[in-house]
């Protein structure tokens, strides 16, 4: 199986795709999957922009949005996690994984999933220790303190990756995990990015949960991004004798090392996303347990026996098979012409790929702290095909408004 790399996304997939098609043009290849680190900014309009954590003049639609809306498609299946600069209200209504854009999976805040028979685990965000063993207590609109720590890593969403048990072939997360500089060349690091020195004597650069994550999972590889350099690095497991091949690569700019194609071992194709039966497992036993408020979780809610969750997936997947849910949009798609109307809600929109998983499981569902869905976003029936989400938008050309401020 060939699977690109990607570094940083920052929602240049128009470019991200056709040096991915170059490279396959050049070496006469055929790739199988594309994995992005983090940052992917996954922007479906305007409205998107306000959850995105980023300086006035990056913020910007990019690309993303043609791929949402059908008017182009992405060349190979792409898998990514979320890093810290987000359209974070469009990720939290994957909170589990799904469908970002046809073609396009976005792993959730903590996932795993197969593809073929390699098995791909994955972390959003960053690690900031005084958010760590907080809840998931943000809610939209964001304010300024929220739409900065909506990404920083909980300790439940990496409690439940550490109860995975069986082999990880790959694993993804955005920050490196603490310590890893030390494992390959620190010298030639430190020669492109000399301000790391401090972080690297303290042992603080990167992120502990990671390191913890690296420690009990001990994946065949492990790929990041975010300090926005290529770093590679072997870890030595001494329990058992086996080899983590750390890969980060950089952002997708001219000139910069970002995207790399490597030979993962695997059974003959073709390849397709699908759930993964140990992962929906700890899902349903930990769910109860999920914490919307800033109190720390509970995890004696998580009642549960993890065998009799296990029976439980494998009885629902042998009924309606493995494959996710499919991709159904739920906001109007970018149109350079006009703007998308204040109509369009602010809070939180209920998923159909999430509350199909969550109902396929038999869960509550706690994204949001309201009993009922979002009457604008509830029903499939608003989404049945492209071109139908006249309900959401009022034909507003951009001549007509005000040029938008950059800090707004």
């Amino acid at each position: 199986m060939k699977i690109a790399v990607q570094g940083c996304a920052h929602g240049d997939l128009d470019n991200i795709y056709a040096t991915l098609l170059a490279r396959q043009e050049a070496e006469k290849v055929k790739i199988d999957l594309l994995i992005c680190c983090g940052d992917f900014q996954a922007v479906r309009n305007e409205k998107d922009l306000e959850s995105l954590n980023v300086p006035g003049k990056y913020r910007k639609m990019n690309s993303f949005y043609k791929y949402y809306s059908g008017e182009k498609v992405a060349p190979c299946p792409t898998i990514f996690i979320g890093g810290n600069h987000e359209a974070s209200n469009y990720l939290w209504e994957l909170y589990y994984g799904g469908w970002a854009a046809p073609q396009i999976y976005f792993l959730g805040v903590a996932g795993v999933i197969k593809f073929g028979n390699v098995r791909i685990g994955g972390l959003s965000g960053i690690y900031k220790e005084h958010d760590y063993y907080l809840g998931h207590y943000e809610k939209l609109p964001y304010n300024e303190k929220d739409i900065r720590s909506i990404y920083h890593v909980r300790e439940f969403d990496v409690h439940k990756l550490m109860q995975v048990e069986e082999p990880i072939d790959i694993f993804i997360s955005h920050d490196w995990p603490q310590k890893i500089a030390t494992c390959g060349n620190v010298k030639g690091l430190l020669r492109r990015k000399p301000f790391f020195e401090q972080e690297i004597e303290d042992g603080t650069l990167g992120s502990l949960a990671a390191a913890e994550l690296l420690e009990k999972l001990k994946p065949s590889y492990w790929f990041s991004a975010h300090l926005h350099c290529k770093f590679s690095a072997l870890i030595q497991h001494v329990e058992n004798e086996t080899v983590t091949k750390f890969l980060a690569l950089d952002k997708c700019l001219p000139g910069h090392k970002f995207l790399q194609v490597l030979d993962i071992p695997s059974a003959v194709g073709p390849y397709e996303i699908q759930y993964d039966e140990e992962w929906l497992a700890i899902t349903r036993k930990f769910n109860p347990a999920f914490p919307r408020t800033r109190r720390r979780a509970n995890f004696s809610d998580a009642k549960l026996d993890i065998r009799d969750c296990r029976q439980f997936v494998r009885q629902k997947m042998q009924m309606r098979g493995g494959k996710p849910f499919q991709f159904i949009r739920t906001a109007p798609c970018y149109n350079p012409g006009h703007l998308v109307s204040m109509k369009y809600p602010s809070g939180h929109c209920r998923n159909p790929q999430t509350e199909a998983l969550l109902q396929l499981l038999e869960l509550q569902y706690f994204l949001d702290d309201t009993s009922a869905p979002d009457d604008l976003c509830q029903s499939r029936e608003l989404f049945p095909s492209k071109g139908s989400l006249d309900f959401y938008s009022e034909d507003i050309p951009i001549d007509d408004v005000d040029e938008f401020d950059e800090e707004t």
